[in-house]
């Protein structure tokens, strides 16, 4: 038993990521191609995060999915390996040179038909599928954006996810820099308002989980009718 959330050492890490996951080869690589192609590669989620994700929508058997944020195209890689062949992630970004590094290895894992990548700002591209009548469709949902929009981007999603959906966020603990005095750049302050306000959020269940950079998982308790209005 612990009192708190054990800190890992780097073999630690190592025993947990061979004993605990079950990352497919064509992820490793496309891991290894981030690492090797971008210096902006923390910027991926870990191997246990995409572990804990692919579970977890399995859990609630997803079909439909949104990303807001997908970088080289990691995390859209791994949730789409864990839906049924009918399943869909909608993978919003603006980058076609990052997203184009995962597109090679979605068509190697057999998941390309899976993810719909659409390269606008993400809060049209959730906008329109509102407008397009598809709010309360959608299992589960990622955020892991530009930090700024974060709370855009999680009204929108909480309007698109059906009641028992969840709302994964990601980044939620910032490097510590969340409980670091003086630390009050435009971002983590975005990250410190939008904990507050899903801590408080009435129309969802939520837990802080402390893996990666932080992921704070967020469940919809209300249905549509009693949803506030997206600003």
């Amino acid at each position: 038993m612990s009192s708190h959330t054990i800190n890992l050492t780097d073999t630690l890490h190592e025993y947990l990521l061979r004993v605990g996951t079950r990352e497919s080869e064509v992820a490793k690589e496309l891991r290894a191609e981030t690492l090797r192609a971008t210096r902006w590669h923390p910027m991926q989620i870990s191997p246990e995060q995409g572990a804990f994700m692919q579970l977890l929508v399995r859990l609630i058997g997803a079909k439909q999915t949104l990303e807001v944020g997908t970088f080289t195209g990691y995390s859209a890689l791994v949730v789409a390996e864990a839906l049924p062949a009918d399943g869909r992630v909608i993978a919003c970004d603006v980058s076609e040179e990052w997203t184009s590094i995962g597109k090679p290895f979605w068509e190697r894992a057999g998941v390309a038909g899976r993810i719909d990548l659409r390269l606008r700002p993400a809060t049209e591209t959730l906008d329109a599928l509102i407008e397009e009548g598809r709010s309360g469709e959608f299992d589960f949902a990622f955020i892991d954006a530009d930090k700024a929009n974060y709370d855009a981007y999680y009204e929108r999603c909480l309007r698109l996810v059906r009641v028992g959906g969840v709302i994964g966020i990601d980044n939620v603990l910032w490097g510590g820099r969340v409980v670091k005095r003086g630390a009050n750049d435009e971002d983590t302050q975005a990250i410190r308002a939008v904990n507050e306000k899903v801590a408080a959020d009435e129309r969802v269940d939520v837990a802080m989980l402390p893996i990666g950079d932080g992921l704070t998982l967020a469940v919809k308790r209300y249905a549509p009718s009693r949803e506030k209005t997206v600003p």
